[in-house]
């Protein structure tokens, strides 16, 4: 992916790539009309589900644990996508933890939902506290990516709770080979994972007078690590969205187009 150059701190932006698929209705639209800008959208990381064939080799069996963990809805569809290609099924007697309501309304697409064998929390692990006392002598299954569920991990294993991970899916850098010729002023990230595709596909790159904007201090973490500077920075008290933040560089940037 190629750079652009240029001494000047906020030189014109005319493009921005966006690290993410491509949405129906966005603001970034709004910004694009408004500053006269190219703005595209490209997904810089994709899930890939874990095959019958190879999750057999954790001999992990679903059917004998007596409750699931769910901490997403992208957790659920691999997981019962999996437990049918291995012709599993699941006991009405499963207890099922969901780390938000829209979770648990999720997975009502995939059972008989009975509230009474349904956990649900409000966004962390800890709000289910109640029900992992009540509930501790269950045999806990935790689908998860190869990346791993860290807060739960760790809530289960200091609560003395027995559990196992199950990867059912994998989060990899998509193949963007496709944009090695491709000059953007601004990228957008909003996860370490977009960086770390950024270097699988481009393991040379170079900011020179590409500017940064990223999204939360995991990735801004990732982009210092590698030596890049951050030159746009979302959430903070005064720029709550990252369209706020970018359209405030751009009024340096393009003022004289406002």
């Amino acid at each position: 992916m190629s750079s652009n150059h240029s001494a000047e701190k906020y030189k014109r932006v005319k493009s921005i790539l966006i690290s993410q698929p491509k949405p129906e209705r966005s603001p970034y639209y709004s910004l694009e009309q408004k500053w006269d800008l190219q703005i595209d959208f490209r997904q810089f990381i994709q899930v890939e589900p874990v095959t019958a064939k190879e999750f057999r080799k954790t001999r992990i069996k679903p059917d004998e644990f007596s409750a699931i963990i769910f901490t997403s809805k992208t957790s659920i569809d691999h997981f019962f996508k999996l437990t049918a290609e291995m012709r599993i099924t699941m006991s009405g007697d499963t207890r099922y933890f969901c780390l938000t309501e829209a979770i648990a309304n999720y997975l009502q697409k995939f059972i008989v939902y009975r509230k009474r064998k349904v956990a649900v929390g409000n966004r962390k692990i800890e709000d289910l506290d109640a029900s992992f006392i009540k509930h501790k002598k269950e045999k806990f299954l935790l689908p998860c990516s190869n990346l791993g569920a860290k807060e739960v991990s760790k809530y289960l294993t200091e609560n003395g709770l027995d559990w196992t991970e199950a990867v059912m899916h994998k989060t990899v850098p998509s193949d963007l080979s496709d944009l090695s010729d491709v000059t953007y002023d601004i990228l957008v990230f909003f996860s370490p994972l977009g960086i770390h595709s950024l270097y699988e596909n481009f393991p040379d790159f170079k900011q020179n007078e590409t500017r940064l904007a990223i999204w939360g201090e995991s990735t801004r973490k990732a982009v210092e690590e590698h030596g890049l500077e951050v030159n746009i920075y979302a959430p903070t008290p005064k720029f709550k969205s990252m369209t706020m933040a970018i359209e405030n560089y751009l009024q340096a940037s393009n003022k004289e187009e406002e």
